[in-house]
């Protein structure tokens, strides 16, 4: 075949993603010459750099391989959640209904090209190894998680139930580890609660799947019975679960008004959640608890109490998620997994931002843990990694760590909010 021939059907099958900005394989210099977001622009270079690739390459070049490459390229400077499929994956992804893998029980993204924890399920398979929120995994088995995309790293992760997955894991001020992990069925903990003092009731949630709402619920009024008219809801962690399932929890703190939306292309808003006020059970004093693990679904109930100003949100800015993907087959067979849209506040802003400082959901009153190490530290994390390969330290003598109880500065607050008791200070600090 003809070079002009192999490059039409180079083209075909990429020209799906070619919208997408090229990045990594242009000049700092041919980048600025070129409109970023005129597709023709973009499309000419794009012949160009494969010219170059035929004709000035050393070796004969596979075609099938870059054309992979560049695909790969494209999706993956969107977005952690849209990627490029082989063939044999989109046979896999059609199929995965029926499969019986499973996964060790935490939520992942990507951070700098590497594969983060979001948030860790409690008493689940990952949790009893020891993985935490906010680490970094380095490797899956020998696989680099920099070298691959974050659909391609949880596919590695899933497996059958029974079967050990190695993750070589980094963590903030911890030394380099290495967990096994056995995948298992695990079970999502149902929503917890207790009062303390001030008739103030505290929830506990861990996941927003189906069913969760009416469990929440089902808490709010044991807690009513018991005279409580305040209530904290702890959403930290809270990254799993469905939009309906989010909306429907919201609901039951907020009678009227919306409460979430889905933003489509171009920045259209393509569905519109609205309470209904019988769907609404309690009316008191409100305080939401975030982190930085709380994201999607927990994100939308927190988004809700804030734009409706409900209650107070309470802790750190939220993770930032909240995505749909849609595929679109090629015809060599591999497809795009794209992301179509996004979860946004009632107001509109979608919880996956450009940046930490446009992502997920700023808290009203800020409250920092200690031990939370933010993404944008991960880099960081990688480069002090490096320096101890290349400088290795003596190995200090063991220590008997003592395991030391730290207070939930967090839900202090959120329940000293409750109790009035940072009103009364300022009241006695005015006289």
């Amino acid at each position: 075949m003809s070079f002009r021939g192999k490059l039409s059907i180079l083209m075909i099958s990429a020209a799906v993603g070619l919208y997408a900005v090229i990045g990594g394989i242009l000049s700092p210099w041919t980048r600025a010459q070129q409109p970023i977001n005129d597709a023709g622009a973009q499309v000419r270079i794009f012949e160009s750099v494969l010219q170059h690739i035929q004709n000035d390459y050393v070796d004969e070049p596979n075609l099938e391989k870059v054309r992979f490459g560049a695909l790969r390229g494209l999706v993956g400077g969107l977005d952690p959640y849209s990627s490029y499929l082989t063939p044999q994956q989109v046979a896999d992804y059609n199929a995965a209904k029926n499969t019986k893998k499973t996964g060790i029980g935490a939520e992942f993204s990507q951070v700098s090209l590497y594969l983060y924890v979001v948030s860790v399920m409690k008493d689940s398979d990952a949790d009893r190894a020891g993985l935490k929120a906010g680490d970094v995994i380095e490797y899956i088995e020998n696989k680099a998680t920099r070298d691959i995309s974050l659909y391609d790293a949880k596919q590695m992760i899933y497996g059958q139930p029974g079967t050990a997955v190695n993750l070589r894991v980094l963590r903030s001020g911890a030394k380099p580890m290495t967990l096994k992990i056995t995948r298992g069925d695990y079970k999502i903990p149902n929503p917890e609660s207790r009062v303390e003092a001030g008739k103030v009731g505290v929830i506990k949630v861990y996941s927003l799947e189906s069913g969760q709402a009416n469990q929440i619920k089902t808490q709010i009024e044991n807690l009513k019975k018991q005279g409580v008219q305040k209530i904290v809801l702890d959403l930290r962690g809270v990254a799993t679960g469905t939009l309906d399932e989010a909306v429907n929890t919201a609901n039951l703190f907020i009678n009227s008004g919306e409460l979430a939306k889905v933003i489509g292309k171009d920045n259209q808003v393509t569905k519109t959640f609205t309470a209904d006020p019988a769907k609404a059970v309690f009316d008191g004093k409100l305080a939401v608890v975030i982190d930085l693990g709380t994201a999607g679904p927990g994100e939308v109930v927190a988004a809700a109490v804030l734009d409706r100003k409900r209650g107070e949100i309470v802790g750190e800015r939220s993770f930032g998620a909240g995505t749909e993907q849609q595929l679109f087959t090629l015809r060599a067979g591999d497809g795009l997994l794209l992301t179509t849209a996004k979860w946004a506040s009632p107001s509109g802003v979608p919880f996956l931002g450009e940046d930490r400082n446009t992502t997920g959901v700023k808290p009203t009153v800020e409250v920092k843990r200690p031990d939370t190490p933010e993404p944008v530290e991960v880099e960081d994390m990688i480069g002090d990694q490096e320096d101890q390969k290349q400088n290795p330290q003596p190995t200090p003598t063991p220590q008997v760590e003592v395991k030391k109880t730290v207070e939930d500065i967090q839900m202090k607050k959120a329940i000293e909010i409750l109790q009035d008791k940072a009103e009364a200070a300022k009241a006695a600090g005015a006289k």
